[in-house]
């Protein structure tokens, strides 16, 4: 969970003619609270967004591959800090759901940027009684070794579920040492007990692993550091239309602090916006790399990097978590974001992805890459904030498909 950006609805910087988002010209624009009001008060003004954010309590509706359908209660909260207009705006979200598939979660989470943007806290806390599909190790490259080998490559993509409970305390201080670059830290918890495989009693690609790296079978903790280094230029965070986003770092596993095995991964995460239009700016083009790298070290199996293993847990669309993972992972996605109704009350978006990860049978990186495509509608939830509804449909190989809804663009 986690993921951060910059002067909130300014256009200026970019693109020669993009003009600020004006209040008046949003104000033109047509939302699920101005629907709500139509028809309960249809004699109402509308909006004048006198308040730039604030508290809105929506139900927690979701549905896609991994989770199956979800239902619950959310709370989300944005605002800016101070009254320097530069200051980014801060957010914070708090979940309970449960799932059709048995997953209940709660979480608290947020990225506060103090005013003036000199620093910015990224956190959050989650508890989760959870049931992760697993499709094996690597990227469906089938295997030429043992017995063994052939169920951790997994090749055919037969699906299996590990019932577990989670919690996750993270926290991340990043100070702002030059215009939209900041340099932080932070920690990591990450626990997992009662692991267990309801389905199968031979040996399963989780169970080889743990065998292989020396993990218990039932629990591990993966606790680590965060160093981090982050850029930002985004106009938006929840939808941004121009910008930069860029953050690289480490994270050092450490057995001191409980980790059940030290190690050291570099992750790295980069988007890019353009706009196309400076009269539409939601015309847009938008591309994503997330790449995460094993330096030294073992990662519990189910922390290996992988298909929506991201912060936000949104890459690779078509797919469900973990579908494709290694200890070295990269992801790449372009997505093209326009306009339907001139209110801007519905959008949509086209997207394609890949993926490639390593395996254990000697494929490496960058050496076989898994495509997924699909598209969606965007339904403009909060126009205050750029809060989308989001419907996609995405479509992936081995049979791979899905219906994903969720608030906010993927990335």
């Amino acid at each position: 969970m986690g993921q951060v950006q910059v002067p909130s609805d300014s256009l200026k910087a970019d693109r020669p003619g993009l003009k600020e988002d004006a209040p008046r010209s949003v104000n033109r624009q047509y939302d699920i609270a101005d629907l709500i009001r139509d028809v309960l008060h249809p004699g109402r003004k509308p909006d004048t967004l006198k308040k730039s954010s604030g508290i809105t309590i929506i139900p927690n509706i979701a549905s896609n591959p991994s989770i199956g359908s979800q239902i619950g209660i959310k709370a989300v909260a944005g605002r800016k800090l101070g009254t320097d207009p530069t200051t980014l705006l801060s957010v914070a979200a708090t979940s309970v759901s449960i799932t059709t598939k048995g997953i209940i979660y709660f979480y608290i989470n947020h990225n506060i940027y103090t005013p003036g943007n000199d620093w910015n806290f990224q956190g959050n806390i989650v508890a989760a009684k959870s049931v992760t599909p697993d499709f094996g190790l690597g990227i469906a490259e089938p295997s030429t070794g043992n017995a063994d080998d052939q169920v951790l490559a997994n090749a055919g993509r037969k699906g299996r579920a590990l019932n577990s409970l989670y919690f996750n305390v993270r926290e991340k201080a990043y100070k702002e040492v030059s215009k939209g670059l900041f340099v932080g830290a932070g920690v990591s918890f990450d626990i997992r007990t009662k692991i267990e495989d309801k389905t199968s009693k031979t040996a399963t690609p989780y169970s080889i692993y743990n065998d292989r790296y020396g993990f218990d079978q039932d629990h591990y903790q993966a606790n680590g550091f965060l160093f981090n280094v982050q850029y930002t230029t985004r106009d938006n965070q929840n939808r941004a239309y121009k910008g930069i986003y860029a953050d690289a770092g480490f994270r050092v596993n450490q057995t001191w602090i409980g980790s059940s095995k030290s190690a050291v991964q570099f992750i790295t995460d980069f988007r890019k916006y353009f706009s196309l239009s400076a009269t539409n700016p939601e015309h847009v083009v938008a591309f994503w790399n997330w790449g995460s790298y094993l330096l030294s070290g073992a990662v519990p199996y189910l922390e290996l990097p992988g298909t929506a293993k991201d912060g936000s847990f949104r890459s690779g669309r078509g797919y469900t978590t973990g579908y494709f993972k290694g200890t070295n992972y990269n992801y790449s996605e372009v997505e093209y974001r326009f306009p339907i109704l001139k209110n801007k009350f519905i959008s949509g978006v086209t997207f394609f992805n890949l993926q490639t990860a390593n395996d254990l049978q000697g494929t490496k990186l960058f050496e076989k890459f898994q495509p997924g495509y699909g598209g969606g509608l965007r339904v403009l939830f909060n126009k205050a904030t750029r809060t989308n509804l989001c419907l996609d449909y995405a479509w992936g190989k081995y049979g791979a498909r899905g219906f994903f809804l969720g608030l906010n663009e993927a990335f």
